[in-house]
């Protein structure tokens, strides 16, 4: 079976800036497909940023239902990071995806993660 993954996004907070990078790099296997995949994208209106890495076709599901959870909870990142895993954890199609999801703002910075962690580094 050919296993296909996306692979490193990166994301840096100093004195209330975010700042995320990708490799664009899309693999199967050992070979490299696609060296400009949009890994990172802005919502609500630029004040929110998103990246993934793994399968792109999570990582695309996962940005819409978070997208959501930040218009349902007025944008407040930090709930709907939270709302976002909880779901991610308990349904079970969810479960099956195959990513992690960095999401930040000038003040919050957080790791989400499919076994329900929702992490924010110091």
């Amino acid at each position: 079976m050919i296993q296909s993954r996306s692979t490193t996004v990166i994301a840096l907070s100093f004195r209330e800036s975010v700042v995320f990078a990708g490799d664009g790099q899309v693999t199967v296997n050992n070979a490299v497909m696609k060296h400009g995949a949009m890994k990172i994208r802005k919502l609500e209106g630029g004040k929110v940023l998103v990246g993934f890495a793994g399968s792109a076709a999570d990582g695309l599901s996962l940005f819409e239902r978070f997208e959501q959870k930040l218009q349902s909870y007025s944008s407040q990142l930090g709930r709907a990071a939270v709302e976002l895993a909880k779901e991610w954890r308990t349904d079970r199609a969810l479960r099956r995806l195959e990513a992690m999801m960095i999401v930040g703002d000038h003040k919050s910075l957080y790791l989400l993660t499919g076994v329900g962690d929702v992490i924010e580094p110091d």
